[in-house]
């Protein structure tokens, strides 16, 4: 992908060497030009700082530099999406990417890339970041009180589990934390108030990974203030907020000085509880001096303004549209009147600039004020010739090139369209190279191949150089695929249990978790997890039988029933889910046996066509994606016909899937038909197939609504006669009229939004022929391996590697921060969502709109406008005619538009988690940063339940577990879609996680796959022992939890051991009691391989009693007789009785009794 060789070959150019000095302006420079102009004048011994008109083309360039400078340290400068004021949290990705470049900027060999509207920001000094940094290696001493409330200052969070940077975590004498710039979070463990040792280890698993010696712990947050100044900080606060209430007073504005009285009590006391807190940065400027980003880099600094006078139009309109926000906020006694000094204009800005002697681009030479006197040097690049995807014409421009004795460079985004490029230049005679990383191969005359890609290419006459990237060469570039810092996948882990939530005990049914309690019995100390049934019922399940209590998991977001202890009501819901999950599995294997027994087309291997469709997919395909491929692509090549599931999140690559199994239906001369459940959706599948097969002889027409009664008469005479190979449309294309010459593949969208008739009529169509069913909600992975071996499923997890994370802002709504972010989306060309999920009130919210955005095109939809001028306004929408669509939950399913980036929603504590998660994945479906905004009414009185949601769609930024339990319901809503609205019930009376149980029994009964020896029984262990988790070891009740829930899952001896080492590593040097049940667990093992039912005390012993049918063996009894003489005994009898001498202290009992059990299974 180094691109290093072409800028050292620039670098040889006198015109470019004379261009490259300081303090002048460089004209006829754009795109990919600029890019290779820039990399020849980066100097690694100094900083580079390059100002651009906007995020895009900061982003642009970096995506440039990367290639063209691998040893640089590329950075990208953001500004902050919300106003000082906002008391909303800094979305993650953007914190920690703005700190790297406040903390590590100033290296030599870094380029920072800086839209000038980030620059107009107010930072603190320097020095108040970079003097708070503080090291810990192994020979450091630690009190861990003073480096948790060192650690707070700094703006790391508390939490009893690490699992995201800008946290840490204390648990005895271990330090967990995770320090931003590091890769992986560290632990520090103790001895006394020395440091033991320290390692790196993993958030998933929480286990160290290697040791290290130093770790650098920097600041979490880029506003930071001297806790020893807080109260003079508090005092010039509240003297402030007094004049400005009274200014208030006098203009007879008094709720307004009361609310702004009000608010600075409350951020007073918000400073005293949480030290940071959103909202906060409003207050910078009492916290020290404010500098601007320039002030962070050194005096060296070689600075490039591109486009000076784009640079001040961005500049002064966003000053004026922040002067206008601040004018409004000062009268509603919202701000302080000091907050404007956090801004600087851009006269200032520009001042600032010439302490640089800064170099000026500007393709056409325009000039502002204080440019005058600047000399202007023309860099004579230009664009080349593009051929959008005529080879012939770029064979006869090469020769021409070539001719001419130019070196000639194509760049391709793989090793695969390289080769074929190099076969097409060698077929026609041109002599070309393809190489990993250019070197020195560029020489004149020579024509060479390589991955890599900038913005655009460009013709360098004077040198006799010519650059073409995909751009020129296909007429559209392949994304490349972006790092990302922050870490978007979700752990989800099934079983985790909150204390108030539902759960199910497979042998008494519903109740509520409350909690973990020690009870004494037989004077020994035991965890018991407390469960609460219906009236007054309460339930202690010791924590080895915890593996008998799931999570209850339901169809619908409301409470369930609990169940009553005793009697018969639990057995007999059981017994009714059972008989129908028995029923529905009969069916389901009934139905894929018929299946295999059928004989349908068997399509033949990949064509060179085919892969050069997949050639042409302009991203990278992730690896759940190349897996249902193949899944897909061996399924067609079979004699039976394919009938294969598809699950994935909306934007995860489905429509890929199907595009190429579409391909290899068509070139075996077989149609197509795609079945979609909304006009909207034809029309956009439409639009994905012909974009995707566009140079192919494929002829794909559409069928719905939006064409004529002839054009679709004339389509559907195609389909008849085989001239049209693809059809798209909605169920019109079930009507008995539509007849195939040689249908080969049916690909269905959504099918749960069928009605029963359509389900059936597909039935009818689909005999002998291939069909793919596409799904956008994610199913849950229980299911998807209950259903192993009856239904053929694909599932695609991972997200496209180039996404970003949506940031997600909870706020309370507010015109002025509504108004800025849907400016902000307009102005990157992109279209915004405003759902406002009440059709009574939706006009109002119209006019509203439209007073505060005048600027911007509104369009309304929602469920009850007539469906035909719904179809219309949505796909008006689609195609750019309006900026903003102001609808309900309308938007939930079905809509794909990339253009599309913001979502607002008003009112959104209204609205469940599940619907939010799904709305939420409405935006964010490229490769561009998306923003969706939750907004909730000023001092509404909220209800209870309502207080609730907000309080969790609070935890849904990337750091909450608001997320988690959406995305949990989704896919229990997956589920229910999946098994048909006939199952709902039978889910709710027992919650997912057992019907999943019984589902898998009923197949596995029903295949005969359970016919293998069955293994034996759980031994009953009752060894009355201190064996528990005490809260002084491990406090956080979920994560004891866990713990409990890992030791009753092992299943070997090695799994004991790691798990020991594991505990050790997290909670440090184990207790007897936590010692003790590891032991225990062992010994279960052991007993279960031995043959043992149970295992008691009698008097000083241990009593282990056989299973039925099994006993000792004479001679090995022999030998352990004389091993252990008087300390064990046997007993023959109808079940052998082995006794084992229990010492009284509990370690040692343990470890003997664990040493017979280990002699008696050994051969």
């Amino acid at each position: 992908m180094s691109l290093q060789g072409l800028v050292d070959l620039m670098r040889q150019s006198k015109e470019v060497g004379h261009a490259a000095k300081q303090g002048q302006l460089i004209t006829g420079l754009s795109g990919g030009q600029r890019s290779v102009f820039l990399s020849t004048i980066y100097d690694p011994d100094k900083v580079m700082l390059v100002v651009t008109a906007s995020q895009v083309q900061a982003e642009r360039l970096a995506a440039d530099f990367a290639g063209l400078l691998p040893e640089a340290k590329i950075l990208v400068w953001e500004g902050n999406e919300l106003m000082p004021h906002e008391e909303a949290p800094t979305a993650l990705d953007l914190r920690w990417s703005r700190l790297e470049v406040l903390q590590d900027g100033y290296r030599v060999g870094t380029i920072i890339l800086a839209p000038v509207t980030g620059l107009l920001e107010g930072l603190l000094a320097p020095e108040r970041l970079r003097n708070s940094e503080f090291s810990i290696n192994l020979d450091s001493r630690l009190n861990l009180d003073e480096v948790a409330a060192s650690l707070v200052a700094l703006g790391y969070e508390r939490v009893p589990l690490v699992e995201n940077f800008g946290q840490f975590s204390i648990r005895g004498g271990i330090l967990d934390v995770a320090p931003s710039y590091n890769r992986q979070p560290v632990r520090i463990e103790l001895f006394g108030d020395e440091v033991d040792s320290m390692r790196i280890f993993d958030f998933t698993t929480q286990k160290s990974l290697e040791n290290i010696q130093e770790v650098t712990i920097k600041a979490a947050r880029e506003t930071l203030y001297d806790p020893n100044n807080l109260e003079q900080i508090k005092d010039s606060i509240w003297r402030e907020v007094q004049i400005q209430s009274e200014r208030l007073y006098k203009l007879n504005l008094a709720q307004e000085a009361d609310d702004l009285l009000a608010q600075g009590a409350r951020h007073l006391e918000a400073f005293d509880q949480q030290g940071y807190f959103p909202g906060m940065d409003q207050y910078k400027g009492f916290f020290g001096d404010i500098v601007t980003l320039l002030d962070y880099f050194p005096k060296d600094t070689v600075v490039v303004l591109d486009e000076p006078v784009r640079l001040k139009e961005a500049a002064a309109n966003s000053s004026m549209e922040i002067g206008e926000n601040f004018g409004q906020l000062l009268k509603r006694g919202r701000i302080l009147s000091s907050l404007s000094k956090l801004y600087w204009d851009w006269n200032e800005l520009f001042s600032k600039f010439q302490d640089y002697d800064p170099l000026y681009i500007s393709v056409l030479g325009k000039r502002v004020a204080g440019m005058e006197a600047l000399s202007t040097t023309s860099v004579n690049l230009r664009m080349p010739e593009h051929f959008g995807g005529s080879i012939e014409r770029m064979l006869r421009r090469v020769k021409q090139l070539r001719k001419e004795h130019y070196r000639i460079l194509m760049l391709v985004s793989s090793k695969d369209r390289g080769q074929r490029l190099l076969e097409l230049l060698h077929d026609d005679g041109v002599p070309a190279v393809y190489v990993d990383e250019l070197k020195k191969e560029l020489q004149i005359g020579s024509c060479v191949i390589t991955t890599g890609s900038l913005e655009t290419g460009f013709e360098f006459s004077s040198f006799k150089m010519a650059v073409f990237t995909e751009l020129e060469l296909y007429g559209r570039q392949k994304t490349k695929p972006r790092p990302t810092k922050v870490e978007e996948g979700l752990r989800l882990t099934p079983q985790e249990l909150r204390i108030g939530d539902y759960v199910v005990h497979i042998n008494h049914g519903i109740g509520r978790y409350l909690g973990i309690e020690v009870l004494q019995v037989d004077n020994r100390s035991k965890d018991y997890l407390y469960i609460r049934y219906a009236g007054e019922d309460r339930l202690y399940v010791p924590t080895d039988q915890i593996h008998l209590l799931q999570r209850y998991v339901g169809m619908e977001e409301g409470a369930p029933r609990l169940s009553k202890l005793g009697g018969n009501e639990w057995a007999r819901v059981k017994k009714r889910a059972k008989e129908s999950v028995q029923e529905m599995a009969e069916g389901l294997i009934k139905l894929y046996a018929e299946r295999e027994a059928v004989s349908g087309f068997a399509f033949p291997e990949d064509t060179p066509w085919q892969r050069d469709l997949e050639n042409s997919f302009p991203y990278q395909e992730t690896p759940d994606q190349i897996q249902a491929i193949a899944a897909v692509k061996k399924d067609m090549e079979r004699p039976r016909p394919m009938d294969r599931l598809l699950c994935g999140d909306v934007g995860y690559g489905k429509t890929e899937v199907a595009i190429r199994a579409a391909f290899k239906a068509v070139a075996s001369s077989k149609q197509v038909a795609v079945l979609v459940p909304t006009t909207i959706l034809a029309q956009q599948h439409h639009r994905t197939f012909e974009e995707r097969f566009e140079g192919f002889p494929i002829n794909i027409a559409v069928a719905s609504r939006f064409q004529s009664q002839a054009e679709v008469s004339r389509t559907l005479k195609g389909v008849k006669k085989g001239t049209v190979d693809v059809i798209i449309g909605t169920h019109r294309l079930l009507s008995k009229d539509v007849t195939f010459k040689a249908l080969g593949l049916v690909i269905v969208d959504e099918e749960q939004r069928f009605g029963v008739a359509q389900k059936e009529r597909l039935k009818e169509l689909s005999t002998n022929v291939d069909v793919l069913t596409l799904s956008a909600t994610p199913i849950p992975r229980t299911l998807h391996m209950a259903m192993v071996g009856v239904r053929d499923m694909s599932v695609i997890e991972t997200p496209p590697e180039d996404r970003y994370p949506i940031r997600t802002y909870v706020v309370e709504y507010d015109e002025q921060l509504i108004r800025q972010a849907i400016l902000r989306e307009l102005a990157r060309q992109g279209q915004v969502y405003f759902v406002h999920n009440r059709v009574q009130s939706i006009d109002y919210v119209y006019s509203e709109l439209s007073k505060l955005v005048p600027e911007a095109r509104i369009a309304i939809a929602h469920g009850q406008m007539d469906e035909s001028v719904l179809e219309r306004v949505m796909l008006d929408f689609y195609h750019g005619e309006f900026d903003i669509l102001l609808c309900t939950t309308i938007i939930e399913t079905g809509m794909d538009i990339g253009n599309v980036n913001t979502l607002i929603i008003d009112n959104a504590d209204y609205l469940g988690l599940a619907q939010l998660y799904q709305l939420r994945g409405r935006v964010g479906r490229t490769n561009r940063v998306a923003y969706a905004y939750f907004t909730h009414r000023k001092d509404k009185v909220l209800s209870e339940d309502a207080e609730k949601r907000l309080g969790a769609i609070k935890e849904f930024t990337e750091l909450g577990s608001g997320i988690k339990i959406a995305m949990r319901d989704l896919e229990i809503r997956g589920a229910g879609n999946l098994l048909g609205p006939e199952q709902h019930g039978f889910i709710a009376s027992v919650g997912f996680e057992l019907y999943c149980k019984l589902l898998e029994e009923a197949i596995s009964e029903l295949k005969g796959t359970d016919e293998e020896k069955p293994s034996l029984p759980d031994p009953v262990l009752d060894l009355q022992v201190d064996a528990y988790i005490d809260d002084s070891y491990v406090s956080d009740p979920a994560q004891k939890v866990g713990l409990y829930q890992k030791i009753i899952s092992l299943d070997t001896l090695e799994d004991c051991d790691d798990l020991e080492e594991e505990i050790q590593d997290r909670f440090g040097d184990l207790p007897d009691a936590v010692r003790n049940l590891l032991q225990i667990a062992r010994i279960k093992i052991l007993a279960r391989l031995v043959g043992i039912g149970s295992i008691s005390v009698r008097a000083t012993k241990f009593q282990l009693k056989f299973l039925e049918g099994l006993a000792i063996d004479a001679n090995k009894y022999a030998a352990l007789h004389t091993k252990y003489r008087g300390r064990i005994s046997y007993r023959h009898g109808r079940v052998g009785q082995l006794l084992v001498e229990k010492d009284k202290e509990d370690g040692r009992a343990l470890a003997f009794l664990a040493e017979v059990l280990s002699a008696c299974a050994s051969e």
